[in-house]
């Protein structure tokens, strides 16, 4: 199957799972086609929200090969009340975000953006748009995992975060993260229709983790943001950082910084420097 191909499909998928979610109540015109059997919306009633027929619409559900305007995959995101995020990503799935990758998936680094995280006294890692981390410091060893002890090819934090049985006893607020860690691991997924590696991965995980099975079927998506993070650390105690995440290093779409940065407030700042002595 194309990468196309399968891009339509998963277009076709979301669209599903956006209107499977929404409740009849919440939309006016609930009881215009007969008696409901079914949980969320109809596709007759999302046809009619979004100004198409029904069968334009039932074939982009379906995945077939149909062609959308700008304008109407607009109506349908409305249709749907997508959010910002999941409006983006629906813009994406059909082409129309603009947007271009001028990199191919980023697998290293160059040795002077290691030396520069290695100055920051805060955890800092360096991943690509995988979750793959290609570096990190000393103090991400500290906090977050032993980076160290873990080999290369698992080094993903997607991974990480649902199947490290210590990562997770010590992040506190688990549930949001994971929640966040899955959206947006499912919006670059969809975005790179056919890359085998990303469909190795979601099928291990799927394996591997309940889970994360069970947030993958819902079709959720989340732009990176900034996010607390929560950190019961066995020597220090409770920490608290916001993630913060500079993308787009050196110009490189699929490289991106995090730093995990203490919050003002709190004695998270005073534990890190004890830590490092």
């Amino acid at each position: 199957m194309s990468s196309e191909k399968q891009k339509i499909n998963i277009l076709g998928d979301f669209l599903k799972s956006r209107r499977e979610r929404i409740k009849p109540d919440h939309v006016s015109t609930v009881g215009r086609f007969g008696t409901r059997r079914t949980p969320g919306l109809r596709r007759e009633e999302v046809a009619h929200l979004a100004g198409v027929s029904i069968t334009w619409y039932t074939w982009l559900e379906q995945g077939r090969a149909v062609t959308a305007s700008r304008e109407v995959i607009d109506s349908i995101g409305k249709a749907l009340q997508l959010s910002s995020e999941e409006h983006l990503h629906l813009l994406r799935l059909a082409n129309y975000s603009g947007e271009g990758e001028s990199y191919p998936n980023a697998n290293e680094i160059d040795p002077e953006i290691q030396n520069i995280i290695d100055q920051l006294s805060y955890p800092a890692i360096i991943a690509n748009n995988r979750t793959e981390v290609l570096a990190y410091n000393q103090m991400a060893s500290e906090i977050i995992t032993d980076f160290h002890a873990i080999p290369a090819e698992k080094r993903v934090m997607t991974r990480l975060i649902f199947t490290d049985p210590i990562l997770r006893k010590q992040l506190a607020n688990w549930k949001e993260f994971a929640d966040f860690t899955s959206g947006v691991f499912r919006m670059y997924f969809d975005q790179k229709a056919g890359d085998l590696w990303y469909e190795e991965f979601v099928r291990q995980m799927c394996k591997e983790s309940e889970e994360f099975q069970t947030l993958w079927r819902l079709h959720d998506v989340q732009q990176k943001k900034a996010i607390h993070y929560t950190f019961d650390h066995l020597v220090a105690g409770r920490l608290y950082f916001k993630l913060n995440t500079f993308d787009n290093i050196n110009g490189n779409e699929n490289l991106h910084c995090c730093v995990f940065t203490p919050i003002a407030g709190t004695d998270t700042e005073q534990k890190l420097v004890h830590i490092c002595k």
